[in-house]
């Protein structure tokens, strides 16, 4: 079945609408699957990102799973943008102070990789991250967006001393080079770890719509655990229809430091 892109409203073209798939890799090949192949016909084609993870907890190395990485190139080939997220995507730092340790274990189960890293240690798994992405789907990637969106001041360093074209928190889209704001505004994801955090998500979900429903940027993250929860899978569908008839599908690389805010 081919997919056809909704009726916009006249000022759409001036609406993007940012859709990501987190934690990609082949560990979650199947899970991945069924998220694009959900996305697509209400995206109108393959118009999202997917945020790669090389290694996840060291058990699915990407560089040793050639027909994974062969699907990653197809995908980039046919316009999906890919961004390198992490190394491991497991937080395996000691965190000191109240703020961070709150952070590593609130906003996030273990997996905020880049929180705790130094400098050099953070440069080391971009560095190291990027050569098996940009190996597997023969282009540069995208930018690098921290598992769980979280940075520490080691990770922001780091970004700029390997000159990604973009990076991405949970409120605001940056050139780290420049350290320019390209797209501000919250992003729309679902936590599926417990009921109440599905809850939570669910709500979170159906305020947004209304909330953001003329933010000039919306951006929709969704991740493998959604797969496995209806309630979130119906959010999901609800979200991301909603937006995509009231903003045009686009690519993170439309955000040029020309838009800056």
């Amino acid at each position: 079945m081919t997919a056809t892109h909704p009726a916009l409203p006249d000022d759409t073209p001036r609406r993007r609408l940012l859709v990501s798939i987190h934690d990609v890799g082949p560990r979650f090949e199947s899970e991945v699957d069924a998220l694009a192949a959900r996305l697509e016909p209400m995206l109108g084609g393959p118009r999202f990102a997917m945020l790669v993870v090389p290694d996840h907890w060291d058990e699915a190395p990407l560089a040793r799973a050639p027909r994974f990485a062969a699907r990653l190139r197809s995908w980039s080939d046919a316009g999906v943008e890919m961004f390198l997220h992490g190394w491991r995507h497991r937080d395996d730092s000691a965190h000191t102070g109240a703020w961070q340790r709150w952070r590593a274990t609130r906003m996030t189960a273990g997996e905020g990789e880049f929180l705790g890293l130094d400098r050099a240690e953070a440069r080391n798994r971009m560095r190291a991250g990027r050569a098996v992405v940009e190996d597997a789907i023969g282009r540069p990637v995208a930018g690098f967006i921290a598992p769980a969106w979280l940075y520490g001041e080691g990770a922001h360093a780091a970004l700029r001393d390997e000159n990604f074209a973009m990076a991405e928190d949970h409120l605001r889209v940056w050139d780290p080079a420049r350290d320019r704001t390209l797209a501000r505004g919250p992003v729309i994801t679902w936590a599926s770890r417990s009921g109440s955090r599905i809850a939570s998500s669910l709500f979170v979900a159906a305020l947004a719509r209304r909330a953001l429903a003329r933010s000039a940027t919306v951006r929709i993250a969704v991740h493998p655990g959604d797969v496995g929860v209806p309630h979130i899978l119906a959010s999901i569908d609800r979200t991301v229809g909603a937006f995509a008839a009231s903003h045009r599908p686009a690519r993170y690389a439309e955000l040029a430091p020309a838009t800056a805010i």
